[in-house]
């Protein structure tokens, strides 16, 4: 595969703005598309990363990958394009990090199962019903099309001490 996107691609870090850009809808299905989906995907396992969401790599448009069996060794990427959060509940509390929110991590309170409705990369109709890391997964990515963060998720005084180690980090390099 040599098309442009086999290389792996930029992931954009905080505070950069595409981060907090809402993304739009997929609306063809095309070979740049499929060629972009693949470098998605190469660039969330080389990462190494379980999602990604594509305005993490510059595209504000609503795409996200990750990996149906994150904890696995055994590799399972799926594609969900127009991803939508229709039904969830429970609560469960994990640490999150996140490949656009470096060197920093947190727990984050999520919905326990989540209902999500989207189109596969070729266009036909899915729901995925998640619970567990998969869910969180989910949650997180869907989040990114939105221009959310998971640090949005968390308490003012740990978000500002994340922003302060960030600004400190910036002065030293």
């Amino acid at each position: 595969m040599n098309d442009e996107h086999s290389e792996k691609m930029k992931i954009h870090v905080y505070p950069d703005s595409v981060l907090r850009r809402k993304a739009d809808p997929v609306m063809d299905i095309d070979g740049a598309l499929q060629a972009f989906l693949d470098g998605m995907i190469r660039t969330m396992y080389a990462a190494p990363g379980i999602g990604l969401a594509a305005n993490q790599v510059g595209n504000l448009i609503r795409v996200i990958v990750f990996d149906r069996n994150p904890k696995k060794d055994e590799k399972s990427p799926f594609v969900l394009l127009n991803p939508e959060i229709v039904d969830g509940e429970g609560k469960i509390v994990h640490e999150e990090a996140c490949l656009s929110v470096v060197d920093f991590s947190a727990e984050v309170t999520r919905l326990a199962r989540v209902s999500v409705k989207g189109f596969d990369r070729d266009g036909k109709p899915v729901t995925i019903d998640a619970e567990g890391l998969l869910a969180i997964c989910l949650q997180h990515e869907i989040d990114h099309l939105e221009g959310t963060l998971y640090i949005d998720h968390i308490s003012s005084l740990k978000r500002a001490l994340y922003k302060k180690k960030l600004k400190k980090r910036q002065k030293g390099s």
